[in-house]
């Protein structure tokens, strides 16, 4: 087997892993991994968004099952995200003009969860966000994971954590759907982007399956809350660097 192949294969289990773990499907990740090794951008996007779908739907089942999922916190954003989703994947901007904002903003993002203090999900106090503002944020972060080719979980994780919308688990199982929904829009937005991928997808898309089986399942049963949330951050500074440097 080619050795960039075997490289490719063993990054995308890796982050398949780490992302899963706190319930998001990884699509950065495979992107920093595809453009370091030379991918074209044409195979890089459709390739990133099945392999998001294949973990996210994983992570999903996994924290649904484990019971770490609230219908209440997922929908109004879901509502407004998926129509959002679809229409920002149909749309192309030069990268210039939101890569970088956007790399900050996850930066950002990791460094307040690091200075937050966190219990675990037992005695974690949660507030329920208002109906009206979860509507309009989920259309926003729907429009920008269209236009990133991201699931949009990696920016509603940090947001209902850091306004205490949600517990750790909880918010994992709601953003593994809502990366599963935003990423099946944003690939029907450009379905015909899906020509262009490459002819070792199932390899690829197995190992990601296997990543996300197990970074699922210690994420739902097995870990802590404050360690959730340092792997959080760590997925955060990976997207963010990525956007910034791509």
């Amino acid at each position: 087997m080619d050795q960039q192949i075997l490289i490719l294969v063993a990054g995308i289990f890796l982050m398949a892993i780490l992302y899963s773990l706190v319930g998001h499907g990884g699509a950065s990740g495979y992107i920093a991994i595809m453009a370091l090794l030379g991918f074209a951008p044409i195979i890089i996007r459709p390739t990133a968004l099945v392999l998001n779908i294949v973990v996210s739907l994983v992570a999903a089942l996994t924290f649904m099952r484990a019971r770490h999922f609230s219908w209440r916190l997922f929908w109004p954003f879901a509502a407004t995200a998926i129509p959002c989703s679809y229409l920002g994947g149909s749309i192309l901007l030069p990268p210039h003009l939101y890569r970088p904002l956007i790399g900050v903003l996850l930066l950002l993002a990791a460094f307040s969860l690091l200075r937050k203090k966190y219990q675990d999900d037992a005695l974690t106090p949660t507030q329920n966000p208002p109906l009206a503002v979860s509507l309009i944020l989920g259309g926003f972060l729907g429009l920008i994971s269209g236009l990133s080719g991201v699931g949009g979980g990696i920016f509603l994780s940090p947001l209902l954590l850091l306004l205490n919308w949600g517990k750790a688990r909880e918010v994992a199982g709601v953003s593994a759907l809502f990366i599963l929904c935003n990423s099946l829009a944003g690939l029907a937005g450009h379905l015909n982007a899906t020509s262009n991928l490459p002819s070792f997808i199932p390899l690829i898309a197995g190992m990601a399956l296997l990543g996300g089986t197990l970074g699922s399942f210690y994420g739902s049963s097995r870990l802590r809350t404050p360690i959730i949330i340092k792997a959080l951050s760590l997925v955060l500074v990976i997207a963010g660097m990525k956007m910034m440097l791509s």
